[in-house]
């Protein structure tokens, strides 16, 4: 199954703040906010939610098609998404503007403050799906990511007349989306992925109860950081899957996007959706323990001893054979 990833491609700034920034937030005067944080530390980084959930697929063995638009600078980032096994082939590079920027700040107990300025990526609008999926010979599933809000509309609507499965990940954007918006990018998907926060906050933009986003969608999948993932369909038991654990935590940004990068290849692969979770779920640990988005390294020894660690040997039997496209060494796993 070729998937297609469409979404921001960006630079990640990556600062670390000592304190927490509740103790410097007053709650009576949250209506007028002047904050100041005193980073410790600044890392840049490679990022954008569709470039790294591509390249997680990439490294997962998939041969991924990266949709966004990029700036004047992207040559040598698009150079290392490639070496990854990612397909650029559709991505729009502006002829004046920069790639994104993602500006984003965490606390001490993992907190984040972040901003992100767009960019190159105000022109993935002039993006046709369509276009690209003739170009490419069809396309299996569409992940419709954060992005320009007028492009994450086009896309979704291209995918229904294209008649092709479509995964709604609105995540920052939900803050800009208006409610038509948000309905329009929702409804029917195949697949819908949000954190706790992003699952609250979408019910409110679109004014719909959990029920009715659930008559609209397949399959909702839901993050909670170390409490793991709920997958919700309607008419069926909620089902959950613990997170793979780590004491080694030192950076969360992007461990999202590798969850769904997991996921996606498991789905790709025909497993349960809960083997496929448990496989999102140990690319996340890789990411959450390396500065950056996309620093990780994955080796399938690696990822098989924790899943083994976390779901058992049966777990990480069943991964095994799919799992021989990673890049790196297949070893055994004791």
């Amino acid at each position: 199954m070729r998937i297609a990833v469409a979404g921001s491609i960006a630079t990640d700034h990556l600062m670390a703040y000592p304190g927490r920034f509740a103790e410097q937030m007053i709650a009576d005067s949250l209506d007028r906010v002047s904050l100041s944080f005193l980073a410790d530390t600044l890392e840049v980084r490679r990022g954008g939610v569709a470039a790294n959930i591509a390249l997680g697929l990439g490294r997962l063995g998939l041969s991924p098609l990266l949709v966004g638009a990029a700036g004047v600078d992207f040559a040598e980032y698009e150079r290392r998404l490639q070496a990854d096994g990612v397909d650029t082939s559709a991505v729009h590079v502006s002829e004046t503007l920069h790639t994104a920027r993602f500006v984003c700040t965490t606390d001490s107990e993992q907190n984040q403050i972040a901003t992100f300025y767009a960019g190159a990526m105000a022109e993935a609008r002039h993006i046709s799906l369509t276009a690209v999926s003739e170009q490419c010979g069809g396309l299996g599933l569409v992940l419709v990511g954060a992005d320009d809000p007028a492009a994450m509309v086009r896309h979704t609507e291209a995918a229904r007349r294209l008649g092709l499965p479509f995964a709604a990940d609105p995540s920052q954007q939900l803050a800009r989306l208006g409610r038509d918006e948000v309905r329009t990018v929702v409804d029917g998907a195949a697949y819908l992925f949000t954190n706790a926060y992003e699952a609250a906050l979408l019910k409110e933009h679109a004014g719909w109860t959990e029920a009715q986003v659930l008559e609209r969608v397949g399959t909702w999948i839901t993050t909670h950081g170390a409490d793991g993932v709920d997958i919700a369909r309607r008419g069926e038991p909620r089902l959950h899957v613990p997170a793979v654990h780590t004491d080694d935590v030192v950076e969360p940004t992007g461990a999202g996007d590798a969850f769904r990068a997991g996921f996606l290849a498991g789905t790709s692969w025909g497993w349960t959706q809960e083997r496929a979770a448990q496989l999102g779920c140990g690319v996340a640990t890789l990411v959450l323990e390396s500065v950056g988005t996309q620093e990780y390294e994955l080796t399938a020894a690696g990822l098989l001893a924790r899943i083994v660690r976390a779901y058992g040997p049966a777990a990480a039997d069943a991964m095994r054979t799919a799992l021989a496209g990673v890049r790196g060494p297949l070893e055994p796993v004791a």
